[in-house]
């Protein structure tokens, strides 16, 4: 026996498409007061629909879509190393804060010729013993302050 009924149908289907179908008609909801024609869904149909989950009570934080769950990374360490460069320090007026010039050889895009590049940066000198002239091995960190990301390792070479 076929039962004609408007919702009889949707009971045999999965759940993902008795989702896909009432989701127009709960959008056509604030419609159906204003409309009289539209046909009311059978109480039939009601009882068949799968319950829904109970909504959540807590703010908690959702993950978006690309972020990394808190449990990806758990069992795994780090594998990304923090950069380490060399150079020689140009100011230490600062206190527990040293201006190292790190100066780097590339090559010309265009012309081949070999060129010196170089940048300053603010190193962390927690002993405050470097001097101007010194070679420093310099390692990443946290930002420090506005403008301090190194930390000084280690006098490689002290000034003559």
């Amino acid at each position: 026996m076929v039962d004609n009924t408007p919702g009889a149908d949707m009971a045999n289907e999965p759940e993902e498409t008795q989702e896909v179908a009432t989701a127009p008609a709960k959008a056509a909801a604030p419609a159906k007061a204003a409309k009289s024609a539209t046909p009311a869904k059978p109480a039939a149909a009601k009882a068949a629909a799968p319950a829904k989950p109970a909504a959540k009570t807590s703010k908690a934080h959702t993950r978006r879509p690309g972020e990394p769950s808190a449990t990806d990374g758990a069992d795994e360490p780090r594998t990304g190393r923090r950069k380490v460069r060399e150079g020689i320090v140009i100011s230490n007026s600062m206190e527990k804060t040293a201006v190292v010039a790190i100066i780097e050889r590339v090559r010309h895009p265009r012309y081949a010729k070999t060129v010196q590049r170089t940048k300053r940066l603010y190193a962390h000198d927690e002993a405050n013993d470097t001097r101007v002239g010194d070679r420093v091995r310099l390692s990443e960190t946290r930002p420090l302050s506005k403008l301090k990301r190194w930390r000084v390792d280690q006098v490689l070479e002290r000034a003559r």
